[in-house]
């Protein structure tokens, strides 16, 4: 960082004496922001960066965005929550089961987590099974079941999860079936061979960075169809970003049930379950009994302040040209990036969709799934990273979010970056992690 001024010491100081780690739990705590504009954030030094980060994917259509600010301020007037229903919850729902595919019907909770849970919870009661299967790198939030084989360090080849975090019941493993993302032929031949148990199978249709395979969501869909059992796209990620239908409608494979997060609350704490209208009604007592019904409770449900931010957003999304514009900008960016890895002779491989991606530092050159991607050189990973802070640009650990705000002053700055930072780690001692 360019300045470190006394009161972000001071804060640094404090954080280190009241939270763990000194941070809220996401990343680092080196920078601590104060503001945020466009595509652009400012630190409490006053430091200005080329935001990629984007909150961590919500911010798509830009910070404080002038229609979204509007939408909020009016609504604070009126109250921040109420528990019962709120008029702007009930339009979010209608504008989202509009838009995707799968959704007959849309139950909210506050993230992505929960979110998850629920989506695996709604399967098992639908089933009356119990076991989860899942791929080997997906990411579905914070609970018991998903923590399972999140980051596995060392590669297996069993069939059975990996805690990832302490504190996790011995029993969870029991109930969780890990396979490889994008072989499609050892997912098929592990549903087959646990589809009386299985309730469901939960999977990011892109996999962090990892793009579907062709024919490796539709052959979930065949095999999950076969069997009854249901299919759970977790969107958090996806949805509204890489399509206004999302990746449903993006890659065509339409699931049973989808979570939905980040971009659906405009920036505020909000996240939904959606899907097919006989497995929703696993909330309604009413149709499916005491025994069926999964009860869903939450302070902040279908919150009216984030309700009004994200049907803000999903306007601004929804008028012509605006994914193409976000395409465009990441197209771009990546393609920078890419040129600039080659003209260093820095062996890479940028991985992700236009408006979504990152660099991997190998010489392999076939990245598809979780277990591919320990090939990637960490160390020249957060060197990268660290060098682009240091010349303004910022952005996740291993992602690049793209926003409809980001302009061509952000972009010609990131580009003139990945070309300094490029060479610089080209004269340094680093060398690539061979694949085997």
């Amino acid at each position: 960082m360019a300045n470190d001024g006394i009161e972000e010491r001071q804060l640094r100081e404090i954080a280190g004496k009241v939270m763990p780690a000194g941070s809220f739990g996401n990343m680092a705590s080196d920078i601590i922001m104060r503001e945020g504009r466009g595509g652009r954030v400012w630190d409490v030094s006053g430091n200005e960066y080329v935001d990629f980060l984007l909150g961590s994917g919500p911010m798509v259509v830009g910070h404080a965005h002038p229609e979204v600010n509007a939408a909020v301020t009016g609504q604070i007037a009126r109250g921040s929550t109420f528990f019962v229903n709120n008029e702007h919850g009930i339009k979010l729902a209608a504008v989202i089961a509009d838009a995707l595919p799968c959704a007959d019907q849309v139950r909210f909770a506050s993230t992505g987590t929960e979110a998850d849970a629920y989506a695996m919870r709604l399967a098992r009661a639908y089933r009356k099974r119990s076991k989860i299967l899942k791929f080997e790198g997906g990411y579905h939030g914070m609970s018991d079941y998903a923590l399972m084989s999140l980051w596995p360090t060392r590669a297996s080849n069993s069939e059975h999860g990996i805690p990832d975090s302490a504190g996790i019941p011995a029993s969870v493993q029991g109930e969780i079936i890990v396979a490889p993302f994008n072989d499609i032929g050892a997912a098929r031949d592990l549903i087959h061979k646990h589809h009386e148990d299985l309730a469901g199978v939960i999977v990011e249709p892109m996999q962090r960075l990892l793009p579907p395979s062709p024919g490796f969501l539709q052959g979930l869909r065949d095999i999950t169809s076969e069997y009854g059992i249901v299919l759970i796209f977790d969107e958090v990620v996806t949805g509204f970003r890489l399509a206004y239908g999302g990746a449903q409608e993006y890659y065509g494979v339409i699931p049973d049930l989808c979570t939905l997060g980040k971009i659906v609350g405009g920036g505020y704490p909000l996240s939904a379950i959606a899907g097919r209208e006989e497995i929703m009604a696993h909330f309604d007592s009413a149709k499916s009994g005491s025994k069926a019904y999964l009860p869903q409770i939450g302070t902040l449900s279908g919150n009216p302040i984030a309700a009004v931010a994200g049907l803000a957003t999903l306007d601004i999304l929804k008028r012509p040209g605006a994914y193409e514009k976000i395409r465009a900008t990441g197209h771009r960016i990546r393609a920078g990036l890419e040129k600039s890895l080659a003209e260093a002779k820095i062996p890479a491989v940028v991985k992700g969709e236009d408006v979504m991606f990152d660099v991997y530092f190998t010489d392999s050159t076939k990245i598809d799934d979780y277990r591919a991607t320990l090939s990637s050189n960490g160390a020249i990973a957060r060197k990268f990273n660290s060098l682009l802070l240091e010349r303004g640009v910022l952005k996740a650990d291993s992602k690049f979010y793209i926003s409809l705000a980001h302009d061509e002053l952000d972009v010609q700055q990131t580009l003139r970056a990945f070309g300094e930072v490029a060479q610089l780690i080209a004269s340094e001692s680093f060398e690539p992690v061979h694949s085997s």
